[in-house]
């Protein structure tokens, strides 16, 4: 046998891996890198976070990044060379990480690298029929192992798609197999570029598991705060909380077809970007509003299509506990106003349960590496929402020689 895969299979039969769960979201701006010890597999996977940073990417990677991801038409020389690129970039951050960590590589088992969304094409948005769900990510996995000398597991929404579903949510697969509470009706709120929950109602309930994008989170507010303020984003919501809400601009931004979507469902920067936001201000006249307006009318956007879609599932706030993580958690502004919006809702950071929130999603990724390796892979009824049967493993493996 390869010696390669006899390590792999050496891997797969451990009692404990060491995997690192990789992450880079809608916002461009870094990686999230999560080391994770990890045991078991399926309903029984135990997680104990050893470390965990986000490094940041550098202008230039960043000016590359956003002349290619989630745009109609670009190079296909840019996106070769840059898939390559950021796949050798990525295993440098990793190798600083590791540095940081005083970890030696050979000690990890594997790398989990979820890698740069560049478009996100489900049916819904391409409409172009007979065509399937699609979704690309670059950073070549390959790349990662060679560097790195470490087993790497990447591509994992490209499974989701081909077993019929639209390559997202993909952190909900591990919402559903290990942070449900069987006495609660929880929901799992992830609040990135674009927002995202799973539903995960008590045992014994009549409503059943649900898993949507519900629209934007982050990424019209960081558009609007780098244009108008020359700021990454808006620190706590300061900006918008002196604003005032413009109910017409409001109203031109949530008359969108997506929003009469049902569940399932998912969407990108590929619609909710900054040309949205400027279509939706023509249209209402609002194309002279104050920083301050734009910003507090652009997170009453984001809380009503989340309490929109909230509500949808779940009416009975009282009944319902909402744990939040990602960028979204550090808006104080928008954590309150939501708050205030969802009424009695039983409102958590996810790390008051689990662990560090910002990890949420590079946790995710790392224990779709470990279900592949070590577990029996997840039910399709989970990716395609009926009664198939079967099982489905997630991603690619690259190996180091």
């Amino acid at each position: 046998m390869n010696n390669a895969i006899q390590h792999l299979a050496h891997i797969s039969a451990k009692e404990e891996r060491m995997i690192i769960g990789l992450m880079s979201g809608t916002s461009m701006d870094g990686l999230d890198l999560a080391l994770c010890k990890m045991s078991g597999s399926g309903t029984q996977t135990e997680i104990m976070l050893e470390e965990f940073t986000t490094l940041s990417y550098p202008d230039e990677i960043q000016q590359i990044l956003k002349e290619v991801v989630s745009v109609p038409k670009c190079s296909l020389e840019e996106l070769c060379i840059f898939n390559t690129y950021l796949g050798e970039f990525t295993a440098d951050l990793i190798l600083e990480a590791l540095d940081k960590w005083e970890v030696e590589p050979s000690s990890i088992d594997c790398i989990a690298s979820h890698g740069q969304t560049i478009y996100h094409a489900p049916k819904s948005r391409h409409k172009r029929s007979g065509l399937p769900n699609a979704t690309l990510q670059m950073g070549d996995g390959d790349h990662i192992a060679r560097q790195t000398r470490i087993i790497t597991i990447s591509d994992f929404r490209q499974k989701h798609t081909a077993a019929g579903g639209e390559g997202a949510p993909m952190a909900s697969l591990i919402d559903r197999m290990l942070f449900d509470d069987p006495d609660k009706n929880r929901l799992l709120l992830n609040i990135g570029g674009i927002a995202n929950f799973s539903y995960l109602p008590a045992a014994g309930s009549s409503r059943s598991f649900t898993t949507a994008d519900s629209g934007p989170g982050n990424t019209l507010l960081d558009a609007a705060s780098q244009r108008m303020l020359d700021q990454p984003f808006d620190k706590g919501g300061r900006t918008a909380r002196k604003g005032e809400i413009n109910q017409d601009l409001l109203e031109a931004l949530k008359d969108d077809p997506y929003f009469e979507l049902d569940p399932p469902k998912t969407t990108g920067l590929e619609h909710f970007n900054w040309s949205y936001a400027k279509r939706a201000r023509m249209v209402s006249n609002a194309e002279d509003l104050s920083a301050p307006d734009l910003l507090a009318t652009l997170t009453q956007f984001t809380i009503q299509t989340i309490t929109d879609a909230v509500k949808k599932i779940h009416p009975e706030s009282k009944t319902l506990e909402v744990l939040v993580s990602g960028g979204g958690v550090h808006n104080t502004f928008l954590m309150e106003s939501l708050q205030n919006e969802l009424g009695n809702t039983a409102f958590k950071s996810f790390e008051e349960y689990f662990f560090n929130a910002d990890a949420k999603e590079a946790v995710c990724f790392a224990v779709l590496a470990n279900e592949l390796l070590a577990g029996e892979g997840f039910p399709i009824s989970a990716i395609d929402h009926t009664k198939s049967k079967g099982k489905i493993n997630f991603g690619k493996i690259s190996l180091p020689g």
